[in-house]
C-alpha cells in the first residue's frame, strides 16, 4: 500500500523539476527570439550590455528573495540602492572622502535602511507593504536632501579612483570588454544559496514563510530572523548601489522607484512564492536575466520606451499569475486512480533498485539488479498503458450509460 506521504514526495519532486526547467527554458526562448527578430541583438556587445544592466537588479533581487521567502515584501530596495549610491557619491565628490570609504558608506547606508525596515516589520508589526512603501518615500527624500538635489558623479573609467569599476567591467588596451561583474554577482548568489540551503538561518527563514505561528511555537526567534532578512535585503541594495555607480557613473536624485518591480518579478519568475515559504536564489538569477534580456531586446525591435514599459508590466503580471497558479496546483488534492497508484508503487520500487545499484560494489550483483530494473521499467510502461486504457474505456461506458438514462427519462416525461 502506498503511503500518502510517499505520493506527495513524488508529486513535489516532479513539480519541482518542472519548475526548475520552466525559467531556464523561457530564458533560452526569449534569447533565441530576439536573436532572430531583433536588430544586432545576437552580438557580444549586446551580451555585455545585458550583463551590465543585470548587476544592480541581480543584487537587490537576491536580497528581496530572502524577504519574500519570509512572507514579506520589500518595495524600498530600489530606492534604498539609489539613495545609498547618491549619498556615497556626494561623500566622495562634495565631502572629499576617499573612494574606498565612500563605497563602504554606500553599503552601510543600505544596511541601515534594511535594519530600519526589519524593525518596522518584525518589532513594530507593521505590514511589510506599508513599512517598505514608507521607507521608499523616505529614501527618495533622503537622497535628495543629502545631495541638495544634485546628481552624484563617480569617476569615469580610467580616471583617478575609478579602480572599482574594473571589478564589474574589465576593459583592455584593445578596448575589449569583459563583464567581470558577472563573477561577483554569481559569487554573491552562491553565498546566498549556501545561507538559504545549508545554514540555520536559511531553515528558519523558510520556516517563518511557511507558517510563522508554527515556527514561533517551535522555538524559532521569528522577530530576529525576520529582521535579518530585511537587513540582508538592505545590504544587497548597498552592493547594488556600488554596481550601479560602476556601470552608469552618474546617479540622479530621487531615482530607484520601479527597480524593485524588476527584482520582485525576477524572484517570482525564478520560483519564489509571494505567499512565502518557497524560493531559490539561483532561480531568481535566471528571472533577473529574463528581465534584463527584455530590456535589451525590446529596443532592438525598434519599440519605443512606452512599449518597453508596457511589456515589462505584462511580464510582472504574468509572474504573479504564475505564482498563483503554482500555489493553486500545490494545494490541490488529487485522488489517484488504480493506474496512478500502480505508477507510484512501481516508481518507488524503481527508486529502491537505483539505490541498491548505487551502493553495490559486486559487479555481478549490480548487473543482475540492472536487468531487474530494465524489466521493471518495461513492465511498468506496458501495464500502466493497459490500465489507463481500461479506465478510459470504463469512463466512456459510464458516460454512454448516463446519456442513455437521460434519454430514457426524457422520453417517459
Amino acid at each position: 500500500m502506498v503511503k500518502p506521504m510517499e505520493i506527495n514526495l513524488i508529486k513535489e519532486r516532479s513539480g519541482l523539476n518542472m519548475q526548475k526547467l520552466l525559467a531556464p527554458l523561457a530564458l533560452i526562448i526569449i534569447y533565441v527570439f530576439f536573436s532572430i527578430f531583433g536588430r544586432n541583438f545576437f552580438s557580444y556587445t549586446t551580451l555585455v550590455n545585458i550583463l551590465d544592466s543585470s548587476y544592480y537588479i541581480g543584487f537587490i533581487g537576491i536580497g528581496v528573495t530572502f524577504v519574500i521567502i519570509t512572507g514579506g515584501i520589500d518595495l524600498s530596495c530600489g530606492t534604498i540602492m539609489m539613495c545609498a549610491a547618491i549619498i556615497g557619491g556626494t561623500a566622495y565628490k562634495t565631502w572629499g572622502w576617499p573612494m574606498w570609504l565612500s563605497l563602504l558608506l554606500i553599503i552601510l547606508v543600505g544596511t541601515l535602511f534594511g535594519l530600519f525596515n526589519g524593525i518596522l516589520v518584525s518589532r513594530l508589526n507593521l505590514p511589510p507593504f506599508i513599512a517598505t512603501l514608507g521607507t521608499q518615500m523616505i529614501t527618495l527624500g533622503t537622497g535628495s536632501i543629502v545631495s541638495n538635489v544634485r546628481s552624484a558623479t563617480f569617476p569615469a573609467r580610467g580616471a583617478a579612483d575609478s579602480w572599482f569599476k574594473s571589478a564589474f567591467k574589465l576593459v583592455t588596451e584593445n578596448n575589449n570588454s569583459f563583464p567581470t561583474g558577472a563573477f561577483l554577482l554569481f559569487g554573491m548568489a552562491f553565498l546566498a544559496y549556501i545561507v538559504l540551503n545549508r545554514t540555520k538561518m536559511g531553515r528558519y527563514i523558510f520556516a517563518i514563510g511557511s507558517n510563522k505561528d508554527a515556527a514561533r511555537l517551535s522555538g524559532v526567534d521569528v522577530q530576529k530572523w525576520q529582521m535579518l532578512a530585511y537587513v540582508i535585503s538592505g545590504f544587497m541594495a548597498g552592493l547594488g548601489g556600488i554596481a550601479f555607480a560602476a556601470v552608469y557613473t552618474t546617479v540622479m536624485p530621487a531615482q530607484g522607484s520601479g527597480f524593485e518591480l524588476y527584482a520582485i518579478a525576477g524572484a517570482v519568475i525564478g520560483g519564489t512564492s509571494l505567499s512565502g515559504g518557497a524560493g531559490s536564489v539561483l532561480g531568481t538569477m535566471i528571472g533577473v536575466y529574463i528581465m534584463s534580456m527584455l530590456r535589451a531586446g525590446l529596443p532592438s525591435m525598434d519599440l519605443q520606451a512606452q512599449y518597453q514599459t508596457f511589456f515589462t508590466g505584462v511580464v510582472v503580471i504574468g509572474a504573479v499569475l504564475l505564482d498563483i497558479y503554482r500555489n493553486k496546483k500545490a494545494s490541490e488534492v488529487k485522488i489517484l486512480t488504480a493506474a496512478g497508484t500502480y505508477q507510484v508503487e512501481m516508481t518507488l520500487k524503481i527508486e529502491e533498485l537505483h539505490k541498491q545499484i548505487a551502493h553495490t560494489s559486486d559487479m555481478q550483483h549490480k548487473g543482475e539488479l540492472s536487468r531487474q530494473l530494465a524489466a521493471l521499467r518495461i513492465e511498468m510502461k506496458s501495464t500502466y498503458i493497459r490500465m489507463r486504457q481500461e479506465e478510459k474505456d470504463q469512463l466512456a461506458r459510464l458516460k454512454a450509460e448516463e446519456k442513455e438514462f437521460e434519454k430514457t427519462v426524457g422520453e417517459k416525461s
